[in-house]
């Protein structure tokens, strides 16, 4: 089984209260880590990242201690600045974000050939600008494997100084349509819905677009939202809708939060694709990310996944 992993790159400066402030790599690398945690033996993991020039060297490095990876697979260095995220913790759980950086979105004519020959593709759109809503809906049309998109921060303008600023989607039904599994936090869902009911909008989007709408709800676990709670949603016709909450596994109360949706999203994925129900791999992803509170960004994030109890 070949796996597409497509997203940003980040060196992020984290200032949580459960520790001092820490730089790491951060965003997609997240999301890696978690699969080469979760990946089965024989599988393989393509990257698909635009790197800019001034962490190309670091960046390689990162990717190639992980294992399962198809390397140089999709990572293309440009020669713009690498993303850097500033994230400020007002408390536990809370944050301000500062993205300053130039990484270009994907052309389709770029994206193309990379996502050619996979089984699957998870997307997280970690700056919000990797994919413009055409070239979503060129993937969708020409890819036909399932494909999972965490939508983060498309829901995320940028105003004074790079600070990230909460954003209705305008064309939600048509970037929800361009997905087979979306998922987005409680916030993002409201954001999405605009001025319907949340929960509402979360039901008749799935029984006209989506085969699964799964939002994060932070310490209280995970709500799934799907044409069926067993394996392989995206075979199921539109129609019935079924509901779900999962509550997590224990966090630690003062661990740091930063990477726990990305961790979340890839090991969903990853047990998804390996036959999971949609249930048993949010249970899985809930465990992942509850893991991750106990562990500062992405660096040895692999190993820790696999030997944490």
């Amino acid at each position: 089984m070949r796996l597409g992993v497509l997203g940003s790159m980040v060196w992020d400066r984290i200032e949580h209260p459960a520790g001092g402030p820490v730089e790491r790599w951060g965003g997609i690398c997240y999301s890696l880590a978690a699969a080469a945690a979760a990946l089965p033996g024989g599988w393989s993991v393509r990257p698909i990242i635009k790197v800019g020039s001034d962490l190309a060297t670091e960046a390689s490095s990162f990717l190639e201690s992980l294992p399962g990876l198809e390397l140089p697979g999709g990572v293309l260095e440009t020669p713009a600045p690498n993303n850097r995220v500033r994230l400020l913790y007002r408390d536990a759980h809370h944050r301000d974000e500062e993205l300053t950086g130039g990484v270009p979105p994907w052309a389709w004519h770029e994206l193309e050939p990379l996502v050619r020959g996979l089984d699957a593709l998870y997307v997280n759109l970690i700056s919000g600008f990797e994919l413009g809503l055409e070239t979503a809906v060129l993937l969708r049309t020409s890819f036909h494997g399932p494909i999972y998109a965490d939508l983060h921060s498309l829901l995320l303008g940028t105003g004074t100084c790079g600070r990230r600023v909460p954003r209705v989607l305008e064309r939600a039904d048509e970037w929800l349509a361009a997905f087979d599994v979306v998922q987005v936090n409680e916030d993002e869902l409201t954001l999405l819905a605009a001025r319907t009911d949340p929960w509402e909008f979360a039901g008749g989007a799935v029984s006209r677009m989506v085969a699964a709408l799964l939002v994060t709800l932070g310490p209280e676990g995970a709500a799934i939202v799907a044409r069926t709670l067993e394996q392989r949603p995206w075979d199921m016709p539109p129609g019935a809708v079924h509901r779900l909450r999962v509550p997590s596994t224990p966090m630690a109360t003062a661990g740091d939060p930063t990477g726990c949706g990305d961790v979340w999203g890839a090991t969903c994925f990853v047990e998804l694709m390996a036959g999971q129900t949609l249930a048993a791999a949010v249970r899985a992803a809930n465990e992942a990310a509850a893991k991750n509170t106990r562990h500062r960004g992405a660096d040895s994030l692999h190993t820790f996944l696999r030997e944490a109890t």
